[in-house]
This record gives C-alpha cells, sequence and structure tokens, in this order.
C-alpha cells in the first residue's frame, strides 16, 4: 500500500470514459474547474460544461433543469459549498423532485486544512443521507470511485459522490465492482469490526494490523454506501464479533457512525464505538495534522480501541457482578 492515488483522477477518466459513449452526459460546476479537475472534460468537450460562477444554489437549480430536459448532469464542487450553501435545492429541486442528478462533493472531510472551519466538509455525509431518495457514497480509494462513477450513472434518481483529494492507497482490484447498499470486507476477524469509509478504510486496515499484534482479529468494512446501508453486514458482524467501531472524517453525530449505530440498535444491539469528530468545530491546520488531532492516524486508532475494549470488558464485569 506504498504507491498513493488521487480519487480526483479516476473520476475524471471515468467520467470521460462515459461520456465519450453518452452525449447527455454534462458537468454543471461553480468556478471549481481545476478543484474539480474538469479541465480534460472541458478540453474534450466545451460544449457540455456548465460553468455558473460561485452561485452553488443556482448551479443545484440548472443541473436539476437539465435533468428534466433529459441529460445526465453531474455536479461538481467543494462539498462544504455544495452541501451546505444549496441543501435547499438538494433538498427540493434533487431529491423531493428525483432528479436524475449526480452531486460530487470534493474536498471533503479535512482537505482544505488551512482554510478553517468555513471549508471541512464534516458535516456533508449527515446533510445528504437524511434525505429520501438520495443514495450517499464515500468511496476508499480510485478503483472504487471509478466504479461508483459508472454506478451513479447507470442509476435512474440521485445520487451525492463524497470525494475526497487526499491521495490514498489502493485498496481494490480493477475488476472491483460497486453497488448500493453493499459493504465490503477486506480482512476477517472475530474480536472486534473496523467500519470505515473514504480515506478512514486504509486507517482501519493498517489499526488491525496492529491489533493483531495485540491477539485482537479485526474484521474491517468498506461502508462506502451509506445511504442505502449494507444492514445485513452490520447484523453480520454484530453477531460474530460483538463489538463494532467506526471510524470517520466526519462528525459523529450524523455520519457513518450515527448511521451504523442506528441499525444495531434496533436490530442486534451490540457496543458500538465511534472515532471522528466530537461535535465542534475543526481548527486551522494542516490537513494530516487535524486527522491527527481527531485520532485518525493507524496507531491512535488501534491505541484508542484498546481502551475501549478494556472498558467495555470492565463495565460488562461490573453488570453482570450487580445482577
Amino acid at each position: 500500500m506504498n504507491q498513493l492515488f488521487d480519487l480526483r483522477e479516476a473520476f475524471t477518466s471515468a467520467l470521460l470514459e462515459l461520456a465519450r459513449a453518452d452525449s447527455r452526459i454534462c458537468i454543471v460546476l461553480n468556478d471549481s474547474l481545476s478543484s474539480s479537475n474538469a479541465k480534460a472534460f472541458l478540453d474534450e468537450f466545451p460544449e457540455r460544461l456548465f460553468d455558473v460562477g460561485i452561485a452553488e444554489q443556482n448551479m443545484v437549480g440548472v443541473a436539476a433543469g437539465l435533468a428534466n430536459s433529459g441529460l445526465i448532469p453531474f455536479v461538481c464542487a467543494a462539498s462544504c459549498f455544495l452541501t451546505g450553501r444549496a441543501l435547499e435545492q438538494i433538498k427540493v429541486d434533487v431529491a423531493l423532485n428525483n432528479a436524475n442528478v449526480k452531486l460530487c462533493g470534493f474536498s471533503s472531510g479535512f482537505a482544505y486544512g488551512s482554510l478553517g472551519a468555513t471549508h471541512h466538509a464534516i458535516e456533508d455525509v449527515a446533510w445528504t443521507r437524511v434525505l429520501p431518495r438520495l443514495q450517499v457514497v464515500v468511496p476508499c480509494d480510485d478503483i472504487e470511485i471509478a466504479s461508483v462513477v459508472k454506478a451513479a450513472y447507470q442509476h435512474q434518481g440521485p445520487v451525492f459522490i463524497r470525494v475526497n483529494r487526499i491521495p490514498v492507497p489502493r485498496l481494490y482490484h480493477n475488476n472491483q465492482k460497486f453497488e448500493f447498499g453493499v459493504a465490503t470486507c477486506l480482512r476477517d476477524g472475530r474480536d472486534l469490526t473496523l467500519i470505515g469509509f473514504g480515506l478512514t478504510t486504509y486507517r482501519a486496515l493498517a489499526a488491525a494490523e496492529l491489533l493483531s499484534e495485540h491477539g485482537i482479529e479485526c474484521r474491517v468494512l468498506n461502508m462506502s454506501s451509506v445511504s442505502p446501508l449494507d444492514s445485513m453486514a452490520v447484523d453480520s458482524a454484530c453477531r460474530d464479533t460483538k463489538r463494532i467501531v467506526c471510524i470517520e472524517d466526519h462528525q459523529l453525530v450524523g455520519g457513518l457512525f450515527s448511521a451504523v449505530a442506528e441499525t444495531v440498535v434496533q436490530r442486534t444491539p451490540v457496543p458500538v464505538l465511534g472515532i471522528g469528530v466530537p461535535g465542534v468545530f475543526a481548527p486551522v491546520s494542516d490537513t494530516e495534522e487535524l486527522l491527527e488531532l481527531f485520532g485518525l492516524g493507524a496507531q491512535q486508532i488501534a491505541k484508542r480501541v484498546l481502551q475501549w475494549l478494556e472498558d467495555v470488558d470492565k463495565n460488562f464485569k461490573i453488570r453482570t457482578e450487580c445482577t
């Protein structure tokens, strides 16, 4: 896992391949040609790229109108502005009307670290996954995002793709097929299940290797499809490993931890730990420093899990003794 890959490059390559075969595909963006890596699309299909300027609400409304006219728009913008400024249009113009719009939130999580809380996209999953009809996906590597773009294109209806700009290792093979509502088991284990999405998936795998040195064998799930969620994979993890840890570069409230915990509490209750942003505004800092600040390094994850397991076992013994 030494070589790192930029998901934006894989996104553009996959979209261009589809656009060459289907003239309905277009891009709508908000003065974000560079950050959305859309220059190659503009060069090849200048008549199919619509730049509305820094006007995110108009951008989503225009995309909905294009979809109503039979086109398939991919809306490309920084996730913090796409989901924050245009949430009403996403709700009404896209989700409520089941418009065939593909929303692509770039530079998610702490990618804009030095620009501070206004640019951190750590609420975008919470804002989008609550909307009916909107599929929410957080790809973990370049292979998966290419498959996600194809699946979004084939899906008749709205999709939100959370695109990380921080280079990550490749976890999948070229023939990997993405399916909405289906998680992937990247490592098997019976003692604990680690669940990640996006850039936290490979960090979960690295933490699992560290925990193995302590005799704890972890199952690792890539939960790239957040809505719909793979409840069967969560159920299986609950039954087989009895404990779950969710790891995300997002607020714990409303994100991956919330989605998984909602399923656990309704179906197969077990202890669940969330590692992510604990309901605070993240400060101005380097991206890697922010990830470290919120405990998202592999060693930090492993250490937090070990501490949590001790607390869980202690509490379990206390409850047993009291009863």
